[in-house]
């Protein structure tokens, strides 16, 4: 069963012309993240090198291809945990960083903090030599005619982001039976300055605990905090629910309770693994005893050999 490593690429609508881009890209982040687990890499390793590859893939909403805020800025916000010592680290509202996951890693390497936000976050990433890169790098064409539509008086923000894609994030267990996860977004659009969604906040935007397992969330934000989603799916697996039911249990709560959608990808520490989401798609991938799983609608599992370069 074990090493595997999930990604999602956040929950949402996919538009007919990006969803083969979606799919090719969990599937790559799934196969980068599964040749650090064969290479005898942790967990963490894994996770970071996966959600790297998504914050690097202009499809996404993490890194490059972030949403903008209602000025017309990147804030990206990211959280990695591991599940041996529940050591984490996280980063918001970070702007000139192209790979916010790693950065998150570092708080959690380097300094005795759980989160670093904004200018701190920029402070410590020169402190530790993390380059800066200049904002327009990491804004998309379609990112800057997303936000101009959403300035419309009429416009809804949320609906309009889930009505593309989402945050990215992996979980993974490795060969030693620890766990991870790490979620990285670029928040949703036209958002307030400032404004910080789940992604960077311990249970909610992720949680790893080698008692239980580790998860990775996707939705909206707002939502996701009331129900500290990613603690409530772990808490149902520590009631001995399968971390497939247990997703669902989450899911519902949080869409019967406050009426938010979203998604997750789950791991236990034996290796069993889901990919669960309440909104229309959320494109996932997984590798596991090299075998590559990947789905985008409900329902969905399409699988090949890990090395298939498809």
């Amino acid at each position: 069963m074990l090493p595997v490593v999930v990604v999602h690429g956040g929950a949402g609508h996919i538009p007919k012309e990006r969803s083969e881009t979606s799919t090719s890209g969990v599937c790559s982040a799934a196969q980068a993240g599964y040749a650090v687990l064969r290479g005898g890499g942790s967990s963490m390793d894994a996770v970071v090198e996966a959600v790297t590859q998504l914050e690097n893939n202009p499809s996404f909403n993490a890194g490059c291809g972030s949403v903008l805020n209602v000025k017309g800025d990147v804030e990206m916000d990211a959280i990695v945990m591991e599940g041996r010592t529940l050591g984490s680290g996280a980063v918001s509202a970070v702007r000139n960083i192209a790979n916010p996951v790693q950065l998150a890693r570092l708080v959690m390497d380097k300094t005795s903090h759980a989160c670093l936000t904004a200018e701190g976050a920029g402070l410590f990433a020169r402190s530790v030599g993390v380059p800066e890169v200049p904002q327009e790098s990491l804004i998309t064409e379609y990112a800057r005619m997303r936000w101009r539509k959403n300035l419309v008086p009429d416009a809804n923000p949320v609906e309009c982001q889930m009505g593309k894609m989402g945050t990215v994030g992996a979980v993974a267990v490795d060969s030693e039976g620890n766990v991870a996860c790490a979620t990285s977004t670029g928040g949703i659009l036209n958002k307030m300055e400032g404004r910080v969604g789940d992604t960077p906040f311990i249970g909610c935007g992720g949680y790893a605990d080698n008692q239980a397992g580790a998860v990775s969330t996707t939705g909206h934000g707002e939502a996701i905090m009331k129900v500290t989603l990613a603690r409530l799916i772990l808490f149902h697996m520590e009631q001995g629910q399968s971390a497939e039911a247990a997703s669902d249990l989450g899911l519902a709560h949080m869409k019967s309770r406050v009426g938010g959608l979203g998604g997750v990808v789950t791991v236990d520490p034996q290796g069993h693994w889901a990919a669960r989401f309440s909104s229309l798609q959320m494109a996932w991938a997984a590798a596991q005893t090299d075998t590559l799983h990947h789905g985008l609608y409900a329902g969905e599992h399409f699988t090949r050999s890990i090395d298939d370069p498809h």
